[in-house]
């Protein structure tokens, strides 16, 4: 049984409450900024058993007859062609993901605003895209001394300058396909036109992490940190709301740095500013609905170790990942961890120096550690997997599924006619393979009814994995690492 520390269904009803609450404290309406991911919050997910990845779309979902959706979008990503790291989707690709995602599920998406729009023509073909697919989009223009310039910011020939976007209903969500995209630059935009117009308008910010309201190096901020440590975000004691309130809260050092100038904005356009801190913007209740601290904590370790081992195989790779090794190794030291608590690397590992060849190792719910060898048939991680299901479908271990009558010709398949050197089975071809077998055997059958059980289980390889099999483990919801070494010396390596 999977242990959870958090109640999903209290966060669901609890944040939607709190969000209309903060509405009530402006009027007609609330520019929200939401950080983070809304339909597939992994991170989140993983550092807070029983968060459902999307959790946040479903809180949205009770606003979403008072909610349209605005995507942000910075005219210099897609001039770059950034990147979305976890889906490798540019960002231009992921607003179009985006809106058919918010439209799935009946959330109105009001309009797509570039921001730091600069003359750039590959902005200007999305636009012309975007509006071809009958997308509203407007445009936001970069703002020379953006953020500390406040007096030409709040003026006509700074957000001035900016196209008002036309919202409909009272929450206006803006979200984005990643980090440095203008939310908050967009929002605040929108407050000084609505105030023009004599439209009572007021704004907060969505985020996730850090969480507010736990200490400062509890492993949930700390894993926060280790996520970022490409972005260097470190957690701090807001010191705003310390001097205000005498109460420490935890914030990130971008939303600190930037409340002052924040706070000069706000004064320009009404007059006097709504907020004494930047957790004073913050709407986020996640911490509210922790259930079990231990369980939470344990999780959020483990998280922070994956983001090390995940740092030392892009650096593997050709990345020059140097200073975010080094941060997340201070984190771990922070949290009082080391390597040694990845139980499933101890064990991989173990196997790999015992058998002289490649193994992994999967941590089932109930503590149980499965192992698997490399063999002539199955990659290690195949091995692992078909003997975790063995194990969850209380099979014997040396109960034979997959006879090599049955694997042979999948063989024969893969190196003789599509061009495959290697003649070991994936994980997907193992599945593919049982999938068959169960037609007739009930074994096979009774172990894929087992897949589900994989979810969110610990598991590590002791080299490198193939893309396809890091592929199929991350469908099967397997928190999987390596050892960043690969298993010959070539070269190329797919």
């Amino acid at each position: 049984m999977k242990k959870t520390g958090f109640d999903n269904d209290k966060y669901i009803s609890t944040q939607s409450q709190h969000i209309r609450q903060r509405l009530s404290q402006f009027g007609g309406k609330l520019y929200l900024e939401f950080g983070g991911k809304l339909f597939d919050d992994h991170h989140a997910a993983r550092v807070l058993p029983g968060f459902q990845p999307d959790s946040k779309l479903k809180m949205l979902l009770q606003l979403k007859d008072e909610a349209e959706i605005v995507i942000s979008v910075s005219a210099k990503a897609i001039e770059e062609k950034k990147l979305r790291r976890d889906l490798n989707i540019s960002y231009d690709k992921e607003v179009l993901r985006l809106i058919d995602l918010f439209r799935s599920v009946g959330l109105y998406v009001g309009s797509v605003v570039i921001t730091q729009y600069d003359g750039q023509s590959s902005a200007d073909k999305f636009k012309e895209n975007l509006r071809k697919l009958g997308v509203e989009v407007f445009t936001h223009y970069r703002i020379a001394g953006y953020p500390s310039n406040v007096p030409l910011i709040v003026s006509e020939d700074g957000y001035g300058k900016n196209e008002y976007i036309k919202t409909q209903r009272k929450i206006v969500v803006v979200t984005a396909p990643g980090p440095g995209s203008g939310k908050m630059a967009t929002c605040l935009s929108q407050l000084y036109h609505e105030h023009k117009r004599g439209i009572a308008a007021g704004y907060a910010k969505f985020e996730t992490f850090p969480i507010w309201n736990l200490p400062l190096n509890h492993p949930v901020n700390l894993a926060y940190e280790a996520a970022t440590a490409d972005l260097n975000d470190m957690n701090m004691i807001d010191p705003f709301h310390l001097e205000a309130y005498g109460k420490a809260t935890v914030n990130y050092n971008r939303d600190v740095e930037i409340f002052p100038v924040l706070k000069a904005i706000f004064t320009n356009i009404y007059g006097s500013c709504p907020y004494k801190s930047p957790t004073d913007m913050g709407v986020n209740m996640a911490g509210n609905c922790i259930t079990d601290d231990a369980v939470v904590r344990e999780a959020a370790n483990q998280e922070i170790l994956r983001r090390y081992y995940v740092s030392l195989c892009d650096a593997r790779h050709g990345a020059d990942t140097a200073k975010e090794t080094e941060k997340i190794l201070l984190l771990m030291n922070k949290a009082g961890i080391s390597i040694k608590d990845r139980d499933v690397a101890t064990a991989a590992n173990a196997l790999q120096e015992e058998t002289g060849a490649p193994a992994a190792a999967i941590k089932l719910h109930d503590g149980r550690i499965v192992t698997g060898k490399t063999k002539d048939l199955l990659g290690c991680s195949s091995a692992a997997v078909l003997n975790a299901l063995k194990a969850l479908a209380g099979l014997d271990d040396s109960m034979l599924l997959l006879p090599s009558d049955l694997i042979e010709p999948v063989q024969n398949l893969k190196v003789n006619y599509l061009g495959s050197k290697n003649p070991r089975l994936h994980v997907d071809e193992v599945l593919v393979a049982l999938s068959v077998s169960a037609a007739t055997d009930e074994n096979a059958a009774s172990v894929l009814r087992c897949l589900p059980e994989l979810k969110d289980c610990e598991a590590h390889i002791s080299v490198i994995p193939s893309s396809v099999d890091s592929m199929i483990c991350r469908k099967l919801g397997i928190h999987l690492t390596s050892e960043p070494e690969y298993e010959n010396d070539n070269l190329y390596h797919l």
